[in-house]
């Protein structure tokens, strides 16, 4: 059997049952499975043989985690993102320990794919240190036509259910687990009712989502669309150079009222999952008047992103992944903050002010390799939160995972096997 010998150790994954299922095909390869449980919500989403529970305080964690690879003889560590403290000590380990480590990720090109690496994802990506040239030269034997970019979030009510779930069951089993320290900075009962509120104000939003997009198109006036990101989420706590939303926001607004024309207006898009947890939209009127910009900002909560980018004169962010849709389009793009797409032949490195005076366009033919590359490689058709989204994940990145290669050596090597793509078609 292919998987004879391997021995995967599982740690926390996305809300929902993704790695429980993804456990069962691999235990049918023929390998061994394991699953480390830090909180209710891990319990619950598990199920079945393997499960290991950590009671201990986080401290304690280095010295378990050493003996449990040890006892178990493990040869693959599997991790959802990889700077929550627990992953960034196993994943610490696994590189003194010459394990492999598979890393599952929102996608780079989401929302209808997921990003599957070895060794670290986004700022830890091994896409940080390949050039254009790099990947324009992997792609030499490859002639495959690109996918358009989606038009909206995918699974998004999914992601919400399961993240409502997973947090219940977190408060739920807290005399279990009573030294479960959480990654993010709120209490665990904070996040479940954030999530739960969330879910509840779905309809309002839309209405509000919709009245504020209106609004926008009714206007008739050139526009900058930011993009904003989860002030709590890995890629900005970790990889920008931002201490807060505010702090980036504020820095937007002065670049903005120094460098772009009297009749051009701002648009704040919300990140799909904002929970209001740093009250962005008081935030953003705050700072609009007193840079003097009351009238020309406009704020709109989640959403579908092309019917703003169809429209927009540039885009701006730290580095939400998003902007991968605004270079699709074209669309000059300043992005701040390390990011995989960061590369210098599409996202300029204008001071702000300038950038939103004339900014410069990116180079579209090299940004379509780019996009290429990352289908070809890291970017599996499917997602976490939606049956439907994980039996597309299912049939593909199994079967990667048992390979000896990780995906970018593999399309070097000639190696990569054939890709389920997509074909979506942007509505705006």
């Amino acid at each position: 059997m292919i998987g004879k010998g391997k021995r995967f150790l599982f740690l926390q994954g996305p809300h929902g049952p993704w790695f429980r299922q993804l456990g069962r095909m691999l235990v049918a390869s023929g390998a061994t499975v394991s699953r480390v449980g830090f909180n209710g919500g891990d319990r619950l989403l598990w199920r079945g043989p393997g499960y290991i529970p950590f009671t201990g305080r986080i401290e304690d964690w280095p010295a378990t985690l050493d003996r449990i690879v040890t006892e178990h003889e493990i040869t693959d560590l599997v991790i959802y993102g990889d700077t929550r403290p627990v992953h960034a000590e196993a994943v610490r380990l696994a590189k003194v320990r010459n394990i492999t480590v598979h890393v599952f990720e929102e996608g780079y090109l989401r929302p209808y794919w997921i990003s599957y690496e070895r060794g670290g994802s986004n700022g830890h990506s091994r896409l940080m240190d390949l050039s254009v040239p790099d990947m324009r030269q992997a792609l030499a034997r490859v002639d495959t036509d690109l996918p358009d970019a989606p038009a909206h979030w995918g699974d998004m009510r999914q992601h919400m259910f399961w993240g409502a779930v997973y947090h219940f069951f977190v408060f739920a089993g807290y005399f279990a687990y009573r030294n479960y320290t959480p990654h993010r900075s709120i209490t665990v009962t904070r996040e479940f009712l954030l999530y739960l509120k969330r879910f509840l104000l779905l309809p309002l939003h839309r209405w509000e989502r919709m009245a504020a997009t209106w609004r926008i198109r009714r206007g008739g006036f050139p526009y900058h669309l930011v993009l904003l990101q989860l002030e709590h989420d890995s890629s900005f706590r970790n990889h920008s150079p931002f201490a807060s939303s505010r702090d980036f926001i504020a820095m937007v607004m002065e670049g903005f009222a120094k460098g772009a024309a009297q009749h051009h207006h701002l648009v704040f898009k919300a990140h799909p999952l904002e929970d209001g947890r740093a009250r962005i939209a008081e935030v953003i009127r705050a700072l609009a008047a007193e840079n003097g910009l009351s009238g020309r900002v406009h704020f709109v909560r989640g959403g579908k992103l092309a019917e703003l980018l169809n429209h927009a004169r540039s885009a701006v962010t730290v580095n939400s992944t998003a902007a991968q849709q605004a270079l699709w389009r074209g669309l000059p793009l300043r992005a701040f903050g390390t990011a995989v797409y960061a590369k210098p032949e599409f996202v300029s490195t204008q001071p702000i002010d300038r950038f939103f005076h004339q900014p410069t366009r990116p180079d579209t033919r090299a940004y379509r390799e780019y996009r290429r590359y990352l289908l070809e490689t890291s970017q599996i058709a499917g997602g976490f939160y939606s049956a439907n989204g994980r039996r597309r994940l299912l049939r593909q990145v199994v079967d990667m995972m048992l390979e000896g290669e990780d995906p970018y050596d593999a399309l070097k090597q000639g190696n990569a096997a054939p890709r389920q793509q997509l074909r979506l078609v942007a509505r705006g």
